[in-house]
Order: structure tokens, then sequence, then C-alpha cells
């Protein structure tokens, strides 16, 4: 004997909660409004942006619910599953009725509710048997699925297509799932990051954008040059990296990045994000001695000492500005040296590098110009890796094919009945639909007219 299904069942009971549409509403509309806050509060910000602009309280409380990282906190992660187990759960729990529909081996008509739906109704010379023999080959040929059925006074013909077409809305399902499934692969085992690489240097690691934490990379990226072209206003034009993929010690991908056009490698994606100037290296300074106008040269470099021939003494680079403010002026790129006389106290010498001739405002008996320097650049690219791409990508193809099949094809049913009255056979054509009812209707007379040019043939 069998044994009834316990309703009351914890596992029954939550089976029911997760096949709810109402729980699917719910998770919506949660899933909304925290997107709305999540787009109102900029995400990854620095953080003293954000105890600026919210005050200490609600810096304090918005970060412990990780509204400034909301995308990757824990509870919009759980609320992602969710919604993914209730559109699964709910497939599943209504898929069986449908299953029936798509695979059972011999449908049932209801003759009764085609009559009441549209028709077409016309009359014929031709012998129910004739007709017979004409029609069977005609609908064998339209429709995968044929039946006929004797009356009493002639025949019926049932006919269907398209009972695929009611997995659609479950294709439409698994879509939405595998774009919330590629969602979650994303961020858990993807990550964004930056790096900063000079001329003809490499990294093996990025800075990761969330937690400023270091994630090593399974190869090297190598900068091999970088080129900027300009627009006549000033403005960047292009700028464009070489970049060399090096692993185990031996390059194995090449390829010169520009903004929107990434160098791709494992999974993982490089794009050029931003560029500046290196500090000069390579630095060529001028020393005139005011009295004679001897000029000697000699390269430098920040923090090592050079020699002055005479009683000059030792000057030494200290720092570099990228921007450097001289009485309310900016004077541009520079540099601050240290000149220490033999016999006097050391002295701070600006040196800009657009004005070569601006130590002679010091009135000292050493003139001091930079003359020369080698200028490198850095290229900055954004590295990131998303494994759920691809999982997402076919999401959008099925969603797009679920959705078509969904909205534009539809399962039809047709029957064909044909009875002998007065001497002639009355054929009634007439059909359903599970949707798309207009275009029944113009499927019913197209299916008319062909059937009655048969009968007049």
């Amino acid at each position: 004997m069998k044994k009834n299904k316990n309703h009351d069942d914890p596992i029954n009971r939550l089976w029911k909660y997760f096949a709810s549409v109402k729980l699917t509403v719910t998770l919506l509309f949660i899933l909304a409004a925290t997107c709305i806050i999540g787009t109102v509060i900029p995400q990854n910000e620095n953080p003293s942006i954000y105890f600026l602009k919210y005050g200490e309280f609600f810096y304090k409380a918005f970060n412990a619910l990780d509204i400034f990282d909301m995308y990757h906190s824990w509870w919009f992660q759980f609320l992602v599953f969710a919604l993914t187990a209730n559109i699964i759960v709910c497939s599943i729990d209504r898929l069986s009725s449908t299953w029936k529909v798509i695979f059972i081996k011999s449908p049932s008509f209801d003759i009764t509710r085609s009559k009441n739906s549209y028709k077409e109704e016309f009359a014929s010379k031709h012998t129910p048997e004739e007709l017979k023999s004409f029609f069977m080959p005609v609908l064998s040929r339209l429709f995968k699925f044929t039946r006929t059925e004797d009356k009493e006074n002639g025949f019926v013909i049932y006919a269907e297509k398209g009972r695929w077409t009611r997995l659609g809305v479950y294709a439409v399902h698994l879509s939405v799932v595998l774009l919330l499934i590629g969602g979650l692969i994303g961020s858990y085992f993807g990550f964004a990051g930056s790096v900063i690489i000079p001329e003809g240097k490499s990294a093996k690691s990025i800075i990761l954008r969330n937690t400023s934490a270091d994630q090593p990379l399974d190869f090297e990226i190598r900068c091999d040059d970088f080129n900027v072209s300009f627009y006549d206003s000033g403005m960047p034009k292009e700028y464009r990296s070489a970049l060399t993929i090096v692993e185990n010690g031996k390059p194995v991908l090449r390829k010169d990045v520009i903004v929107n056009d990434p160098l791709r490698y494992k999974g993982i994606n490089i794009f050029q994000a931003s560029y500046g100037m290196l500090e000069p290296d390579d630095i060529t300074l001028g020393f005139t001695d005011r009295n004679t106008g001897t000029v000697y040269r000699n390269k430098a470099s920040a923090g090592k000492e050079i020699d002055l021939p005479k009683t000059f003494g030792k000057f030494v680079l200290d720092k570099y500005f990228r921007s450097y403010n001289f009485r309310g002026h900016n004077i541009g790129e520079a540099f601050v040296g240290i000149l220490t006389p033999l016999n006097g106290e050391p002295v701070e010498v600006l040196l800009p590098l657009s004005y070569p001739a601006f130590d002679k405002m010091r009135k000292g008996e050493l003139i001091i110009s930079v003359e020369d320097t080698q200028r490198l650049y850095y290229t900055g690219l954004q590295v990131t890796k998303d494994p759920g791409v691809p999982v997402v990508y076919t999401g959008f193809i099925m969603m797009i094919i679920g959705c078509f099949i969904a909205f534009f094809m539809s399962h039809a049913r047709f029957c064909v009945e044909v009875v002998k009255k007065r001497g002639k056979s009355i054929i009634i054509i007439a059909g359903t639909s599970n949707k798309n009812k207009i275009g029944m209707e113009a499927r019913i007379k197209k299916l008319n007219k062909l059937l009655s040019n048969k009968t007049i043939g």
C-alpha cells in the first residue's frame, strides 16, 4: 500500500517555499532596491572620501554592511544564490506537467474545444474516402504528428506541431540562471586590479582594486616600449604599450595594447588604462663658471654626489618635483639640489627643466642647469579575470533563443473533420494554439485554401 505524501514534511515545505512566485517577486524587488543603492553610492572609492561624505557614524554602518563594495558582499551574493535556487525550483516544479504534454506518445484532442475556436468550412463533391486519400499526404507532410479517427458518416484527422516550443519559457528561466551563476563565478573566482610598469621593466603581480592586496600572476607582463601621440591642442590622441607575456623565462605572446583593444591570455584581460612619465634618468648637468664662462658637464643621478673643479665643492641632486610652485607660479618639473662649496655653507639650488638659465638669478659663482635628460614613460594597465564570462555569454544567447521561441512560436493543434451531408462532403478545419491566436487564424485560412485546392484538383 502506497503511503500518502506528508505535506508537512520539512523538505516538502522548503520545496514549496522556493517554488513560490511570491518569493521570486520579493527577491527581484530586493535586488532592484540594492542595485539602486549601489548606483547612488559609488562603489570602491577611497575610504577617506566616504568618511568625509557620510560622517563617522554612517561610514562605520555602511562599511559594516559592505555597502561600499556591495556587489561582492556576502548578503548580495546570498540574494543572487537564493534567486537562482528559486528559479530552478520553480522551473522543475512546473516542468513535469509540460513534459507530459511534449513527450506523450498519443496525445488527446478535444474536438469540441477546437470547433469553438476559429474555424473554416467548405463543401466538396468528393466522398469522405476520396478526401481522406487527398488530405492525409498533405497533412503528414506539414505536421509531425497526425492521427485519423473514423466516424459514422465521415472521419476526423488530428494534427499538431510545435510541442517543443512549450520549452521556450524554460530556456528563458535557464538563461537567467546562467546569468546569475556566471555573475557568482566571476565574483568568487575573478579579480580586477591594476599595475604600473615602466618601459623596459616587467611585473609579476597586480594590486587588487577592492582590497589593495597583492595578486600574483602565473606569468610576467613586460613593457617593451611605450608611445603616445598628441593632438595639436596637446591632448593625448593615442597611447600604445608594446607588451610581452613572459612565462618560465620565455616570451610567449607579444601585442601592442591600446584603449579598447586589450591583450588576452589564459582568461586574463590586460587593458590600457593610463600612462605617465617617470622621474628623469641619465641627467646631464651643466656647470658654468660665471667669471670665466667655462662650462663643465657631468652625468648625475639622484643622491649621488658630484665633485666639482676648483673650489666649487660638491653638488648632489636631492629631490625631484613633477610640479613645482615658485612664488605662486607653477614652473613645471624641477630638481632641487644641494651645492656645498669647499669654503662655505650648503646652498639649495632650484633647477626647473623648462628654464635652463633659471639659476642665474641666484647670482652664485657657479651657474647650474639641466642640459639633458632621458625621459621614460610608464604604462598603467588594468588587469581583470572573470571566469564567469563564457557562462554569461551562453546565458545571453539562450535568453535570445528562449524569448524568440516563447514569443514567436507556438504549440498548434488542428482537426480536419469531414462529414457526409445530403450528397456532399462538408469539410471543417479548426484549431487551437497556446498563444498567438491571430497567427492561428491565418494558419487555418492557409490550410483551408490548401485543402480546398486539393479537392478541386
